[in-house]
Order: structure tokens, then sequence, then C-alpha cells
């Protein structure tokens, strides 16, 4: 049995890799989630073998979980993607904290030493006192933050708690202060074993890690939500590992730091596509006021569905911007068969994504999969961004701040500075819009007072279902 569970974990660890490296592409990200799920399935039967569960046991816990999670999975609308992501990622931590007070209990029911005896009779592995304290510690802590920061965030996304930031005077000082008494609390744990002093230091330090998770992620304007995100993907992951090294699981260790790193990789390269630093991202409080820079001068101009349809007619290269709007019109698949037309037409049709379009990582690269869009359509902001100029027609649908020129030209703007997809080159912009107010961070685009640019108002889905209506006629 110790020879298959060794091959299950082998097995499982191999998948996770392979599983992670498919996910960098669209094309094959899909096998890429396969290979991770098959992977994470063996790792869990063989955790459940290894704890001396009967297979029933084993088949009947995954039969109840898969059950719950189709269910999830298949009931969630795009539009809420980003929020069950964020509920996902918060039940990771948790299971972390859960995992850190077990073992916890666990060493002060029994005492230290039989503690440490039984991890030696379980794995093999002597593990000093201070090392399997420490874990503990630390699973605790960011298992904690995960759980009560992810929460918070499913909260903005939803709307329940509003987008916008939640600041207060002295706040930084107080999330630091708590974050050095967390830490205080797990150097008591470690000096106070399995004494009456760790008992407190370990309670406190549960209570903190939730109070860090609630007190960081408030800060933190809707329109930094997708790094957000990613961030609190990767300490879901960093808790895993942390829980790993308490239970001396190999597989947990290497899973938790393979979506540990990944998730920070991808942060780093979200900031960097908003061009900010990720202590502004938590620190800044993006959104928390008026919206500085200077004023936009113009008018929005309204256009018809008939006029869009005689210049798109016309086109031969158009370009699709997507955001977040177009998932709340649930529009992507209206879209497809719009692009479709046009290129029957004769056009160029290519998909801009930019890398923090939508309200999570890889948002609009699943809408558009589900629509099963080519994915040689899609394209990166630079490879877009080469072409724009010589575009006819680019179609922007719900998206703000990724087509904002104030990130261009107004340095006064909380955005300057930042990447977007160049859509006000193109000879002509359509901009797909319920009504005039402002996108979700908050801020006014530019881009729609534009002399090229022409608002079509109203439901995407209905506009761009008006469109293809007109092309068939």
């Amino acid at each position: 049995m110790s020879a298959l569970i060794n091959l299950l974990y082998i097995l499982s660890s191999i998948l996770f890799i392979f599983g992670i490296k498919k996910l960098g592409s669209a094309e094959t990200a899909r096998r890429g989630n396969a290979m991770s799920s098959v992977g994470m399935t063996l790792a869990i039967v063989a955790t459940l073998l290894y704890l001396g569960l009967e297979w029933w046991m084993v088949l009947t816990g995954m039969a109840i979980g898969s059950a719950i999670g189709y269910v999830a999975a298949t009931r969630v609308a795009m539009t809420g993607m980003p929020e069950m992501v964020a509920l996902f990622n918060g039940f990771g931590g948790l299971a972390s904290l859960l995992v850190g007070g077990a073992e916890f209990v666990k060493l002060r029911v029994g005492g230290i030493a039989h503690y440490l005896e039984a991890l030696k009779a379980q794995s093999g592995v002597t593990v000093p006192a201070w090392f399997a304290l420490v874990a503990i510690g630390l699973t605790i802590l960011v298992g904690g933050i995960t759980f009560t920061g992810s929460m918070i965030a499913y909260g903005k996304l939803s709307g329940k708690l509003g987008g916008k930031p939640t600041l207060f005077p002295g706040q930084k000082l107080i999330n630091f202060l708590i974050m050095a008494i967390a830490l205080i609390g797990i150097a008591l744990m470690v000096i106070g074993g399995d004494g009456p002093t760790a008992l407190s230091a370990g309670i406190v330090l549960v209570v903190l890690s939730l109070m860090i998770g609630v007190l960081m992620t408030i800060p933190i304007g809707g329109g930094d939500m997708p790094v957000v995100i990613s961030l609190l993907n990767s300490l879901s992951g960093v808790a895993a590992a942390l829980a790993g090294f308490i239970i001396l699981n190999n597989v947990l260790v290497v899973a938790g730091c393979l979506v540990g790193a990944s998730g920070i990789i991808l942060t780093v390269i979200m900031c960097k596509a908003m061009n900010r630093t990720l202590g502004n991202v938590l620190f800044g409080g993006f959104g928390a006021s008026a919206q500085a820079g200077g004023a936009v001068e113009g008018e929005m101009k309204a256009a018809s569905t008939e006029d869009a349809y005689y210049v798109l007619e016309a086109a031969q290269s158009v370009v699709f911007i997507p955001g977040y709007g177009m998932a709340v019109a649930q529009a992507q698949h209206a879209v497809k068969e719009l692009a479709a037309l046009l290129e029957n037409n004769g056009a160029e049709v290519r998909f801009a994504i930019h890398p923090v379009a939508g309200r999570m990582p890889g948002h609009m690269n699943v809408l558009l999969a589900e629509a099963d869009v080519p994915y040689e359509q899609l394209q990166e902001m630079d490879q877009v961004n080469a072409v724009m100029p010589s575009v006819d027609v680019a179609i922007v649908i719900g998206a703000n701040d990724v087509v904002n020129p104030a990130a261009m030209n107004d340095p006064a703007s909380p955005i300057y500075g930042m990447p977007i997809i160049h859509a006000h080159e193109a000879r002509t912009v359509y901009c797909l819009k319920r009504g005039k107010g402002t996108g979700f961070s908050g801020l006014e685009n530019a881009l729609f007072f534009g002399e090229n640019t022409r608002m079509l108002y109203g439901d995407a889905k209905q506009t761009i279902t008006d469109l293809v209506a007109q092309f068939k006629e």
C-alpha cells in the first residue's frame, strides 16, 4: 500500500506541473485544467488511503465533493465567475486554517513530545518542535488572511459591499501593528510549546489572521480586483503548502508551491499591465475619491445600429475589445456570430484582450472560449496596438479603463502610464454601453468623447443581435 500511495503522489505532482504549464495558452488551457483535476483526484485518494480510510469512505467523500463542485460550476453565470473564484480561494484558505487549528489542538491534547513522535511514526521524519509550531502558526495566519480577504473580495465583486475602497486615518499603521502582533503570537507559540501561553497566543493568532484579511482587502477598489483575486489565489497555495509541512505531505507542498508561485507571477504580470506596483494596489486606495485629472471635453455622440451596420458592412478590418459589460450582457455568443458574419463579408476580425479586462485574470478569455471564438483571433494588447491605426472599426463592449486614452495623455489621471489598447487610433470606434455612467473603477473615459467615437447605448447583447439581424437581411 505504501508503494501505491507514493506512486499516486508522484503521478499527481507530474500532472499538476504539466497542467499549470498548459494553462499558459488559451488553446491548451482546458486540457491543462483537466490534467490538474485528475492530479488532484489522485492526490485525494492517496491521502485518504494514507490516513487509513476504507475505499468506500474514499469514494463516498469524492462523490459528495464532486456533486457539490458540479452544481457550483454549472449553475454559476459567467458574470458570477469572479465571485466564485474568490469563494473557492477563501475555502482553500479556510481548509488550511482548519488543518493548522486541528494540528494545534492535537499538539495541546497529547503534548508536544507525543505529537512529534506521532509525526515520526507516520512519516519516518524527525521534526524539531520549533519547526512544527512555526508551520502551524504560519498556516493559521496565511489561511485566515486568505479566507476573510477572499470573502471581502467576493462581497466587492458581487456588489454586496460596493466597489469603492474603505479608508480611515492610520489604516496602514494599524495594519502593520496587527501583523506585527500576529508574528509575535507565532513566536510565543514556539516559546510556549504546549503550555498555557501557547494556547492564548494561538487563539489570538486566529482572531488577528481573520482581521488582517479584512483590513488588507477593504482598502482595495473594484478596479483592482483582478490583481487581488490573483494574489489571494497565490496565498491559498502558500497556505496549502504550509499545511503540507505540518502533516508532512509532499504532494500538498508541491501543489501549494505551484499555485503560490504561479499566482504571484500572474499578480506581478497584471501589476505591470496597469503600470503599478503591488504595494500601490494594496495600499493606494485607488478609486476612493472623485476622479483626478483634467476635465474631459466634448460630448458623447450617439449612433444607431443602422448607422453602425453601414460602417461595418464596408469595413475591411474590425477589432472587438471586450470588457466586463460583455459578461454582464451575456453577449459573447452574439459577438461570435457577428464576427463570423463580418469575416464572411471579407473583413479581417481580431479580438483584443487586455490582461486586466473583466474582474478576474483571464475573464475575457473564458467568455470567448465559451462562445468557441477561434484561438487565433485572440490577440494580446501589444499585437493589436501595432496594427490599430490601420483598423477600420474598433468595437468596445463594456470595457472602460483598458481603452481610456487618459492613461497616455493625462499625467493627472490615476491610471496615467497604464498600458492600454489603443482603440482611439482606429478610424471609427463604436462603444457599447448601457448609459453615460462611469465604469467599475469610477473613472470617466476620454475615449467616449473622441471625434471618431460613436456610442451605441443599450443592452450589449441586444445591440449586437440587431447588427447580426441587419447583416442577415
